[in-house]
Protein backbone atom coordinates (compact mmCIF):
# COMPACT_ATOMS: atom_id res chain seq x y z
CA UNK A 1 0.00 0.00 0.00
CA UNK A 2 1.68 3.35 -0.81
CA UNK A 3 0.37 5.47 2.51
CA UNK A 4 -2.66 6.55 0.56
CA UNK A 5 -6.09 4.81 2.22
CA UNK A 6 -8.21 2.70 -0.48
CA UNK A 7 -11.48 4.57 1.29
CA UNK A 8 -11.61 8.47 2.69
CA UNK A 9 -14.69 9.20 3.86
CA UNK A 10 -16.34 11.61 6.57
CA UNK A 11 -18.23 11.10 9.96
CA UNK A 12 -20.28 12.71 12.40
CA UNK A 13 -19.63 11.85 15.89
CA UNK A 14 -22.98 12.97 17.94
CA UNK A 15 -22.85 12.18 21.91
CA UNK A 16 -25.41 12.16 23.95
CA UNK A 17 -25.55 11.02 27.58
CA UNK A 18 -22.23 8.99 27.57
CA UNK A 19 -23.53 7.28 24.56
CA UNK A 20 -22.46 7.82 20.85
CA UNK A 21 -24.94 7.39 18.07
CA UNK A 22 -23.90 4.68 15.39
CA UNK A 23 -26.32 3.50 12.07
CA UNK A 24 -26.58 -0.26 11.12
CA UNK A 25 -26.21 0.15 7.33
CA UNK A 26 -28.36 -2.07 5.27
CA UNK A 27 -27.09 -5.54 5.09
CA UNK A 28 -23.75 -4.83 7.83
CA UNK A 29 -23.70 -6.98 10.84
CA UNK A 30 -21.50 -4.10 12.75
CA UNK A 31 -22.55 -0.23 13.46
CA UNK A 32 -21.26 2.73 11.32
CA UNK A 33 -21.07 6.22 12.09
CA UNK A 34 -23.30 8.82 10.25
CA UNK A 35 -21.40 10.04 6.88
CA UNK A 36 -20.11 8.86 4.16
CA UNK A 37 -17.90 9.54 0.95
CA UNK A 38 -17.60 12.67 -0.49
CA UNK A 39 -19.10 13.52 -3.93
CA UNK A 40 -17.08 14.85 -6.38
CA UNK A 41 -16.27 18.53 -5.88
CA UNK A 42 -17.39 18.14 -2.12
CA UNK A 43 -15.85 19.47 0.91
CA UNK A 44 -16.17 17.73 4.23
CA UNK A 45 -19.36 20.03 5.74
CA UNK A 46 -20.92 19.66 2.45
CA UNK A 47 -20.34 16.06 2.18
CA UNK A 48 -21.42 15.22 5.78
CA UNK A 49 -24.54 17.49 6.10
CA UNK A 50 -25.58 15.75 2.70
CA UNK A 51 -25.07 12.05 4.44
CA UNK A 52 -26.34 13.13 7.66
CA UNK A 53 -29.66 14.50 6.03
CA UNK A 54 -29.79 11.01 3.85
CA UNK A 55 -29.38 8.94 6.73
CA UNK A 56 -31.17 9.94 9.67
CA UNK A 57 -33.29 13.61 8.16
CA UNK A 58 -31.85 15.91 10.45
CA UNK A 59 -30.42 19.34 9.35
CA UNK A 60 -26.33 19.78 11.21
CA UNK A 61 -25.81 23.49 12.07
CA UNK A 62 -23.40 25.04 9.87
CA UNK A 63 -21.53 27.33 12.96
CA UNK A 64 -21.25 24.52 15.03
CA UNK A 65 -19.18 22.31 12.66
CA UNK A 66 -15.94 21.38 14.22
CA UNK A 67 -13.30 18.97 13.19
CA UNK A 68 -12.81 16.25 16.16
CA UNK A 69 -10.12 14.45 14.69
CA UNK A 70 -8.87 12.29 12.06
CA UNK A 71 -8.78 7.85 12.46
CA UNK A 72 -6.93 5.71 9.79
CA UNK A 73 -7.72 2.28 10.26
CA UNK A 74 -8.73 -1.34 8.93
CA UNK A 75 -11.87 -0.73 6.55
CA UNK A 76 -14.64 -3.38 7.78
CA UNK A 77 -16.77 -5.66 5.43
CA UNK A 78 -14.12 -4.75 2.39
CA UNK A 79 -11.78 -6.81 0.79
CA UNK A 80 -8.66 -7.94 3.00
CA UNK A 81 -6.07 -5.01 3.57
CA UNK A 82 -8.54 -2.26 2.73
CA UNK A 83 -7.72 0.83 4.93
CA UNK A 84 -10.12 3.62 5.48
CA UNK A 85 -8.99 7.74 6.37
CA UNK A 86 -12.36 8.69 8.62
CA UNK A 87 -12.53 11.90 9.31
CA UNK A 88 -14.71 12.97 12.46
CA UNK A 89 -16.87 15.81 13.17
CA UNK A 90 -19.18 17.29 15.58
CA UNK A 91 -22.20 19.66 14.95
CA UNK A 92 -25.56 20.17 16.69
CA UNK A 93 -28.77 19.40 14.42
CA UNK A 94 -31.96 20.24 13.62
CA UNK A 95 -35.03 17.93 13.44
CA UNK A 96 -35.51 14.61 15.09
CA UNK A 97 -33.23 11.34 14.41
CA UNK A 98 -35.14 9.08 12.26
CA UNK A 99 -33.23 5.86 10.06
CA UNK A 100 -34.23 6.52 6.54
CA UNK A 101 -32.41 5.17 3.45
CA UNK A 102 -29.51 2.54 3.49
CA UNK A 103 -29.94 3.01 7.52
CA UNK A 104 -32.04 0.29 9.31
CA UNK A 105 -31.21 1.78 12.70
CA UNK A 106 -29.66 3.57 15.41
CA UNK A 107 -28.18 3.24 18.12
CA UNK A 108 -26.49 5.16 20.94
CA UNK A 109 -23.83 2.85 21.87
CA UNK A 110 -21.56 3.22 25.55
CA UNK A 111 -18.04 2.74 25.78
CA UNK A 112 -18.66 -1.01 27.23
CA UNK A 113 -20.65 -1.74 23.83
CA UNK A 114 -17.84 -0.79 21.69
CA UNK A 115 -17.76 -4.87 19.99
CA UNK A 116 -20.96 -3.66 18.54
CA UNK A 117 -18.89 -1.11 16.26
CA UNK A 118 -16.95 -1.46 13.10
CA UNK A 119 -13.25 -0.90 13.37
CA UNK A 120 -13.29 2.99 12.26
CA UNK A 121 -16.07 3.59 14.68
CA UNK A 122 -14.56 1.72 17.48
CA UNK A 123 -11.87 4.52 16.48
CA UNK A 124 -13.93 7.37 16.56
CA UNK A 125 -14.96 6.04 19.96
CA UNK A 126 -12.11 6.50 21.27
CA UNK A 127 -11.05 9.94 19.82
CA UNK A 128 -14.49 10.54 21.55
CA UNK A 129 -13.59 9.47 25.17
CA UNK A 130 -9.89 11.16 24.34
CA UNK A 131 -11.35 14.39 23.17
CA UNK A 132 -13.57 14.32 26.29
CA UNK A 133 -17.36 13.74 24.61
CA UNK A 134 -17.59 10.44 26.75
CA UNK A 135 -16.88 9.84 29.96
Amino acid sequence: MSGVPDLDVVAWVHAAQGKMLAVRARGRDLLYLPGGKREPGEDDWTALSREVREELSVTLVRPTFRELGVVYTTAHDQPADTKVRMACFTAAYRGEITATAEVDEYLYVSPSERDLLAPAAQAALDLAIERGLLG
